[in-house]
């Protein structure tokens, strides 16, 4: 079952995450910070991996530790449902278009994070959004998932076409990374661990 829970707790957020990574992109998604939520149900409903996060964070301060902290809980929870990687894909890569704006996507499900960051957002806000937090959110999923991750911006003139064609080209790119290989049940390394 590639399935995990994670509940995280600090000072400043209570987290509870719950995914299915072989599921149908059913998403409930409640952090208390709006467009965030819909960039996780985009996140959901792309990558076909079930997807409940509810967050309670001091968004009295800013929406920074919320969205931050639901990265890292995130992260945590796809690489305990990865297991030992054995059988998937590993890598994944995907060019999305959505009106003016394209963003492209490569990783790897390598264990070693990393994040590639192209992506300049022509506003600072989407609304009350700060754009600075996609990078934050993409940053800790990189981390606590073991992502090496590369998101670049092709083009793009609309922060919210920016901001939610690179949730949707991760989301791709990791569909294609967490799927079994038909061809193979081994791990997908010369080295012997992931």
């Amino acid at each position: 079952m590639r399935k995990a829970e994670i509940r995280r707790k600090t000072a400043e957020t209570e987290i509870s995450v719950a995914l299915d990574l072989d599921g149908a992109g059913i998403y409930e998604n409640r952090t208390g910070v709006g467009f965030f939520d819909h960039m996780l149900d985009q996140l959901s409903r792309h990558s076909l991996i079930d997807l409940s996060v509810s967050a309670r964070g001091d968004l009295h301060v800013d929406d920074h530790h919320t969205v931050e902290d639901c990265g890292i809980a995130i992260g945590q929870a796809l690489a305990s449902a990865l297991g030992d990687k054995k059988g998937i894909r590993r890598y994944g890569h995907f060019a999305l278009a959505m009106d003016d704006a394209q963003v492209g996507c490569a990783l790897d499900l390598s264990g070693r994070p990393y994040l590639v960051w192209n992506l300049a957002f022509p506003t600072a806000r989407i609304g009350t959004f700060d754009t600075e937090l996609v990078r934050e959110f993409f940053q800790a999923l990189s981390t606590h998932g073991g992502i090496t991750l590369h998101v670049d911006r092709v083009h793009g003139l609309n922060s919210h076409h920016l901001a939610e064609a690179a949730f949707k080209s991760v989301a791709k790119a990791l569909r294609m990374a967490v799927e079994p290989d038909p061809r193979s049940d081994a791990l997908p390394s010369t080295k012997g661990a992931l």
